[in-house]
């Protein structure tokens, strides 16, 4: 019996020390605040929907750091690149006077070719700055959505739904989707049960995209691609061409971002341009650190769990707060909870999983 006690203790002590201490402590305090919910006076099912929302609004932006990491690129600080490339599809999708579901699938299809050609851009420099590709990545973000500050002032769109009405050119801070994309995926079998509401079509989209992405990662490209991430000497040894391997990664978590930042918009209703792009990488990155992903190793677990527990934390500290202590602060938390957080992820860019 003692014998069969100390073994079950190991084993949980193992299984503690693979999930990792800071994941236990952040899931203790995310399961802490859904238990205090109805305590404080808020409804829990609608907090359990508002993170089951969020999660599928985040999911793929997480996701799109998975096949970067892989090749050694480390973590994409350039998704806005990727964002840029999916508002592009957004305002064109408008402008050609697409609706309803149809027109999300048309602003994808227009993203594409500036996701590909983006990237394209963005691998290539990445190729040549070996070492330093996530400083380099940051300034690419940075100077990107400062770039299309001016751009979105200067392109011709003349949608009235999307310029401003006084000038007639020049595109709105931010442009409603009613009429066109807003929920669409969303809406699509979703279940509604008394305030409790799961999105079940945005949660299929994503499960699509990152069985996609397992199932890339097993085939032969796939396998190079990690290869290359653990050791690129070995890699080019093997007779992989590592540069282009490096420049595929880099295209698609471009694609995945700009496809991100359209289910982002479905589920949000808005379309925001000009510096709302700005910090998105930050939380993209720091929810697959928390889910366990390091700098050259990371999996769809790290990415379902880090964007869990990240939008989870974001989501119910306002709202337990607020109702503790009676006071109007929930934008105050929100950006003390994240930021925060943020914080934390970035120092744990190192840890490793087992």
């Amino acid at each position: 019996m003692n014998e069969q006690k100390l073994t079950l203790k190991d084993l949980i002590k193992s299984k503690a020390q693979e999930f990792g201490l800071p994941r236990l402590i952040i899931t203790g305090f995310l399961l802490l605040l859904l238990v205090l919910s109805p305590i404080v006076g808020a409804d829990l099912p609608t907090q359990i929907s508002n993170i089951i929302n969020r999660f599928s609004w985040n999911g793929i932006l997480v996701l799109a750091m998975v096949p970067m990491i892989h090749s050694g690129c480390g973590l994409n600080f350039g998704l806005p690149l990727g964002i840029i490339s999916g508002l592009l599809g957004a305002t064109l999708s408008i402008e050609f006077g697409f609706e309803g579901p149809v027109s999300f699938i048309m602003a994808a299809l227009l993203a594409t070719p500036f996701a590909l050609v983006l990237g394209s851009v963005y691998g290539w420099l990445l190729n040549k700055i070996k070492g330093g590709e996530m400083m380099i990545a940051t300034y690419v973000g940075f100077s990107s959505v400062s770039m299309m500050c001016m751009m979105w002032l200067l392109l011709p769109y003349h949608s009235p739904n999307m310029v401003w009405g006084m000038a007639g050119k020049g595109l709105r801070t931010t442009i409603s989707l009613e009429g066109y994309y807003t929920q669409a995926l969303a809406s699509f079998l979703q279940i509604n049960i008394g305030n409790l509401t799961i999105p079940t079509g945005a949660l299929l989209f994503f499960a699509l995209l990152a069985f996609g992405m397992w199932a890339f990662l097993h085939t032969k490209t796939g396998t190079a691609m990690t290869a290359v991430g653990s050791n690129p000497d070995f890699a080019r040894s093997a007779g992989i061409n590592v540069d282009k391997i490096r420049m595929i990664s880099v295209v698609m978590s471009t694609w995945l971002a700009a496809i991100g930042i359209l289910v982002y918009e479905q589920g949000f209703g808005f379309v925001q341009l000009y510096m709302a792009p700005f910090y998105m990488a930050l939380p993209a990155v720091s929810a697959i650190l928390i889910g366990g992903a390091t700098v050259n190793k990371a999996s769809i677990m790290n990415v379902v769990i880090g964007t869990i527990l990240f939008q989870g934390i974001v989501t119910m500290t306002p709202t337990v707060m607020n109702n503790m202590i009676h006071l109007d602060m929930s934008e105050v938390i929100r950006i003390i909870v994240s930021n925060g957080m943020i914080l934390y992820a970035l120092t744990r860019k190192t840890e490793g999983t087992r």
